[in-house]
């Protein structure tokens, strides 16, 4: 995997021993390639919790030593891209000598050029300018999709999941779009409730307010992992029998459906729910 790094006087010294022709390979592409340690590449990928059935993306693949140790090690396929034709050929002689080219390939093109959408695994270890620059693009990923890098984050992203083994290692999961304004139909005792609901979104991060009738209602504990939104807001249409509801679905573009429990313990009861988004932010 590449490391890319603002060039500086330590790199004339690391690139002194090399042959002319490689180092001017290196600084044509601006990009010194910096293998990442193989602990901090497991770590990488356990944190992604990536398995036979995903297909991993590897974003400035380098010698290809990351994705090679997810068809090993975890059983996935994917591919990798990076500008250094050299590297690209290096990477395909090792998927050769590891046995994993039938679950690996490797192509020598611009990351930005490249088709993300069947990745259900992003790895990246890029300078934290290239990170702004794709920040966007994940975000248009399927909800669901994992990316993970080790060292640099996705700049005012805040990571869902952050470990340190060697070094910081951070997982994003591209949220599902929730803003807006939503009609929210539940099912309580007495009947069908109806109630409207603004949410607002940054990233993750959601918060927001519903409304049974004319009475506001404030959200709480809202969390969204993928396509999978949970908050709580409380039935207090009756002071004297209050209770939380507590509320879990899936978002499928403008609709969200799921269960939500009433209250706790042996007064709990389960009922379903269904919200449509009536109002883009």
């Amino acid at each position: 995997m590449r490391k890319y790094l603002v060039l500086n006087i330590i790199f004339c010294f690391v690139l002194l021993p090399l042959s002319a022709a490689r180092a001017q390979v290196h600084w044509q592409f601006d990009v010194p390639f910096v293998p990442t340690p193989y602990v901090v590449i497991e770590e990488m990928l356990r944190l992604a919790d990536v398995t036979p059935r995903d297909f991993v993306m590897d974003l400035g693949s380098g010698d290809g030593r990351v994705l090679i140790t997810a068809a090993q090690k975890f059983g996935a396929r994917g591919i990798g891209v990076d500008l250094d034709g050299d590297l690209v050929a290096e990477s395909i002689e090792s998927a050769k000598a590891a046995g994993v080219t039938d679950r690996v390939q490797f192509l020598q093109q611009d990351l930005f050029k490249t088709d993300l959408d069947q990745a259900t695994v992003i790895t990246m270890y890029l300078l934290p300018g290239v990170m702004a620059r794709l920040q966007p693009r994940l975000l248009e990923l399927k909800p669901g999709t994992r990316l993970v890098s080790h060292d640099f984050r996705l700049g005012d992203w805040k990571p869902d999941v952050s470990t340190q083994i060697r070094k910081n290692t951070f997982l994003w999961i591209v949220p599902a779009r929730v803003g807006g304004r939503w009609q929210l139909k539940m099912t309580l005792p007495g009947g069908e409730r109806q109630m409207s609901l603004e949410l607002r979104q940054k990233f993750q991060e959601v918060e927001g307010f519903g409304q049974f009738s004319d009475r506001p209602s404030q959200i709480w504990e809202s969390r969204l992992s993928g396509d999978r939104l949970s908050f709580v807001i409380v039935d207090d249409r009756d002071r004297d029998n209050e209770a939380a509801l507590y509320l879990e679905g899936q978002v499928k573009g403008d609709v969200i459906e799921g269960r939500l429990r009433r209250g706790v313990g042996e007064a709990q009861t389960i009922h379903a729910w269904r919200a449509e988004r009536v109002k883009a932010p």
